[in-house]
């Protein structure tokens, strides 16, 4: 199995959850954030991509040139990412972007359109960008359709190219069947961007990943457009579950979503569902009602209540067992 790399789109698809109002402080706070938990790939701007803040997309309060320098001044490992549609970018954005620290652009067309992508593919790989083709609402066109317009991405330069499920509308016997066809016809590594739309999106990226593809994208507690896309944290957690060679870190991802980005949602009034305990309770193995006690007990005896359920969940604890906390609790504190 080869390596995944994982693009993180909390600043970019997860901006529509806000009404595209993150200010450059949330930006810097969120992708040194996540840095910090080992994705690839951070996309940082307006939902609808560069320059999209206008009255047919939804007005900005910070350009795209001033995120994506506040996003600049914390990356250091990194590929900060935009995301273009021609039409609404331009090349002399691209150009700009570049100048602000940019060092990856997805160039994103309708599924049937890929050859208006190609003045900026090839502008981006002038500029020496990571360059990805991203072919969007690809499950409005046949496998052969898609496969035809991948092609055209590739011979324009683009680096990776993305069956991208906009409408979050694929099943994964669809995704099986278009990523399968682009491994098979392309030379060049394939991406998957997901919507749960369908509650479909962790399902529809493994999906993915078993029929080839090695991009795959996320957004922390699974902001985004519609229902929103793949929970980031959720996808760590499953790579780890799955033994898919990555860099993500799951306590870091979830600690993201948490800590930096729950307060940066809930202050601008909108309720952020975080899904860290559900998450840690599935990625452990033990029974649902042992978190409140792991809490309790992670906050008598200074430890992380993750470490406690990890640790019952390599002993095999099941409901009846819960006098096993404080004995795991105790155990982790005098190590």
């Amino acid at each position: 199995m080869s390596k995944i790399f994982l693009t993180d789109t909390t600043l970019r698809d997860g901006s529509h959850t806000v009404s595209h109002q993150f200010n450059p402080d949330d930006v810097m706070k969120v992708a040194a954030a996540l840095e910090n938990a080992g994705v690839n790939l951070i996309e940082i701007g307006h939902g609808d991509g560069l320059t999209g803040s206008t009255i047919n997309y939804g007005f900005s309060k910070y350009s795209d040139f001033d995120l994506i320098s506040a996003a600049s001044s914390v990356l250091t490992k990194s590929k900060l990412t935009v995301l273009l549609i021609p039409g609404i970018g331009t090349v002399e954005d691209l150009e700009m972007v570049r100048k602000c620290g940019a060092k990856a652009v997805r160039v994103a067309t309708h599924v049937t359109e890929a050859d208006i992508s190609e003045q900026h593919i090839k502008a981006a790989k002038d500029m020496g960008l990571f360059t990805v083709g991203f072919l969007m609402m690809s499950h409005m066109a046949s496998v052969e359709r898609v496969t035809e317009e991948a092609l055209k991405m590739e011979s324009y330069g683009a680096d990776v190219v993305y069956v991208t499920d906009s409408g979050g509308a694929m099943l994964p016997k669809d995704v099986a069947a278009k990523i399968g066809s682009l491994k098979k016809n392309l030379k060049v590594p394939i991406g998957h961007h997901a919507h749960n739309n369908l509650g479909l999106a962790v399902s529809n990226s493994l999906t993915a990943i078993e029929a080839g593809a090695t991009y795959i994208d996320g957004c922390l507690s699974g902001l985004g457009a519609g229902a929103g896309n793949t929970p980031t944290e959720m996808l760590i957690a499953t790579f780890d579950k799955m033994g898919y060679e990555h860099d993500g870190n799951l306590y870091k991802a979830m600690d993201a979503s948490e800590d930096v980005l729950k307060p940066i949602v809930e202050g601008k009034g909108l309720k952020l569902k975080t899904n860290s305990n559900s998450l840690m309770i599935g990625y452990a193995g033990v029974y649902s009602s042992f978190m409140l006690h792991a809490q309790r007990a992670a906050a008598r005896f200074g430890v992380d209540a993750r470490d406690i359920l990890m640790e019952l969940g390599r002993r095999k604890a099941v409901g009846g067992q819960e006098d096993w906390i404080i004995d795991v609790a105790y155990e982790l504190a005098h190590k």
